[in-house]
């Protein structure tokens, strides 16, 4: 089991192969798993049962811009029986309460616990449940999905996470996830690192899921409503104390291959549970919460929370 990290710098090598669980084998924690699992490391995947057959069956099969083709060997289970080195939970939040009674929390014991989860009020609820001294918040920045049980597309180049805390705590850690690929950074102010993400994906999410259009046709047909949300993200991350420019997030959006989709329109296509309320309600809680005035935010989640409570996700 894993002690207390101490005086390691963030870069380095792992001296020995970690035991990892990983909560929500999706698009997320099975690149993870897969990558992990190549490096040398003992993989655990907790899920539900279909998936959990398939993975002892099959392991997890990725195929990657970054990594390329592969097949990993993993261990799978419905229910986390033993102490872990490190706990990644990479499941939707829709999911989350549910999906935690799978990690009991005298069974994780000293292990790290990093959620990678969109949003910003998911780390007070792990906290709860698995204590602050276990909880490390995390960010991932990738473009995967998993298009079948243990069948993973990664898409994008790279797969980046930050992770928050001290970098002389966080090294071991740090150096894992390095040696496997991800390129890692740690980070000090956890409010700076979740709202970077919070205000960069809350325009994509809903803009895309609203309209149902690509990012190419919302940042040309859209744009001047883009422009709005994207401002109003910024305003309120700044008044949470978050750094934020929304010139750059614009130009980040410019940047993206033209039929790129959020994860949020992908579920909605798809007719699965919306992170609605972690990505657009957690905006206007905190807008609320600061008098930041969004207008053009509170509108595309009423319509969304319209939707998705008369008939389901949808697409409009």
């Amino acid at each position: 089991m894993l002690s207390e990290p101490s005086s390691r710098p963030a870069t380095g090598p792992a001296d020995r192969p970690w035991s990892v669980a990983v909560l929500g084998p999706g698009g997320v924690g099975g690149l993870l798993a897969g990558v992990l699992s190549r490096a040398g490391h003992r993989v655990i995947c907790v899920a539900g049962e279909a998936t959990v057959r398939v993975l002892r069956r099959d392991g997890i099969r990725v195929r990657s811009a970054q990594f390329g083709a592969l097949t990993a060997q993993v261990e799978a289970d419905t229910e986390l029986r033993e102490p872990v080195d490190l706990c990644l939970v990479a499941i939707k939040h829709t999911a989350l309460p549910a999906a935690l009674e799978r990690i009991p929390p005298d069974i994780v014991g000293d292990g790290w616990v990093v959620p990678l989860l969109n949003g910003i009020e998911h780390p007070d609820v792990l906290r709860g449940r698995y204590g602050a001294r276990r909880v490390v918040p995390g960010v991932i920045r990738v473009a995967s999905t998993r298009t079948a049980p243990g069948t993973i597309e990664h898409g994008s180049p790279f797969t980046e996470i930050d992770l928050v805390g001290a970098p002389e705590r966080l090294g071991p850690l740090a150096a894992v996830l390095e040696e496997a690929g991800v390129r890692t950074r740690v980070a000090d102010d956890e409010t700076a690192a979740l709202w970077a993400k919070l205000a960069f994906l809350a325009p994509f999410a809903l803009l895309t899921t609203h309209y149902g259009l690509a990012i190419g046709e919302v940042r040309t047909e859209r744009r001047e409503e883009l422009a709005a949300l994207v401002a109003e993200a910024a305003a309120v991350s700044r008044a949470c104390g978050a750094p934020a420019d929304p010139a750059k997030t614009l130009a980040l959006y410019d940047a993206f291959p033209g039929d790129s989709k959020s994860s949020m329109q992908r579920d909605a296509e798809a007719g699965r549970p919306l992170e609605l309320d972690a990505i657009g309600g957690a905006l206007l809680r905190a807008a609320d919460r600061h008098s930041v005035p969004v207008p053009v935010a509170s509108r595309l989640v009423a319509a969304l929370r319209v939707g998705t409570d008369t008939q389901g996700p949808v697409v409009r």
